[in-house]
């Protein structure tokens, strides 16, 4: 196989990255590079590392592509080695809080509105990422997944390789923190997602 159509399932393009074609893991990329990314800035809070981190788990594709299952669906495969790549670099470097001022364009939240109306969205994103970097990372990493991601319990258990009630207890006490930093009873969950541009 040389030229790859986008039609192709992520199955058939798994069997060609096995078989060395490079052109099936360009097409992998574009069609979930944006997962990738906004699952790693969701967690390690930094666009360089994030931009870092997508290329690293792609090259980690290539060369374990043999030990991926074409048989089984690829997003969880991918989730799970950028939660664990992100999570490396997160304790490699102690990056728990950071300045999101760099961040801000990638934050969506329909930004097509009156420039007041972006104004108070971007100091509300600020406000909610400035927030979700002061959890624990364990608990970061599963708020992401299932509100930037929107992942079920069971998806985030499968993913992280931990029991669905640990999953439950980290959201719930990731929540908390939330709130508890955000000075509210209700979480503006829908500011918790990240574009790509």
């Amino acid at each position: 196989m040389t030229n790859i159509s986008a039609n192709l399932s992520d199955h058939d393009l798994i069997l060609a990255i096995q078989d060395g074609n490079l052109d099936a893991l360009g097409e992998v990329y574009t069609r979930h590079r944006h997962l990738v990314y906004r699952t790693a800035l969701g967690i390690c809070n930094d666009p360089e590392a994030a931009a870092d981190l997508l290329q690293d788990v792609f090259l980690r594709l290539h060369r374990f592509a043999d030990r991926v299952d074409p048989q089984r669906p690829l997003e969880p495969w991918l989730y799970r080695v950028t939660a664990n790549v992100s999570y490396t670099w997160v304790k490699r470097h102690h990056r728990w809080t950071r300045s999101l001022e760099e961040i801000s364009e990638w934050l969506s939240s329909g930004m097509k509105h009156s420039p007041q109306l972006i104004s108070e969205q971007s100091d509300e994103s600020r406000w909610i990422q400035r927030a979700l970097a002061m959890l624990s990372l364990p608990q970061r990493v599963v708020v992401v997944l299932y509100y930037v991601n929107d992942l079920s319990l069971h998806e985030i258990a499968d993913i992280l390789d931990i029991p669905e009630g640990t999953v439950k207890s980290r959201l719930h006490y990731g929540r908390q923190a939330l709130k508890q930093h955000l000075g509210v009873d209700v979480l503006p969950v829908h500011e918790l997602s990240y574009e790509v541009t």
